[in-house]
């Protein structure tokens, strides 16, 4: 039916969070935009697994993607139901406090910022809010 947005799925929602990965992935992302590669750097394990989780988290309706050329970026988006919304936003204020979560944000401004890249990255859009800057590397 058209107009009809999708009805709010709690057990995806809570399924999306109940993986240490896809976790990963969300503090990873934080408050910004954040490219594949990056991922696939920091986390250390294939594209075609972090692209799977990532798609998951798409299906839950927990992040988007916007294509750039061959680059894939990913931000978050809060559910539209206030209740998972609160519960999403208490999760990531969680994450963001955990001492590995925190040493692998630290990792990913370490090699964002880098003035000489693994060569995964070389070209790469750095994630802005992570360098403050918006150029390529």
């Amino acid at each position: 039916m058209a107009g009809k947005s999708k009805a709010f799925d709690m057990e995806l929602f809570f399924s999306a969070l109940a993986d240490m990965t896809r976790l990963r992935l969300l503090n990873l992302i934080g408050n910004q935009e954040v490219c594949v590669c990056y991922f696939v750097e920091i986390l250390q394990t294939s594209q075609p697994k972090v692209s799977r989780h990532l798609a998951y988290l798409r299906r839950a309706g927990l992040v988007s993607s916007r294509r750039v050329a061959k680059w894939v970026h990913y931000r978050i988006v809060v559910p539209a139901d206030p209740d998972a919304a609160h519960l999403f936003g208490e999760v990531r204020k969680w994450l963001a406090k955990d001492p590995a979560m925190k040493r692998e944000h630290k990792q990913l401004v370490k090699v964002c910022c880098a003035p000489d890249p693994p060569p995964l990255l070389q070209g790469a859009p750095r994630p802005t809010a992570v360098c403050g800057q918006s150029s390529t590397c």
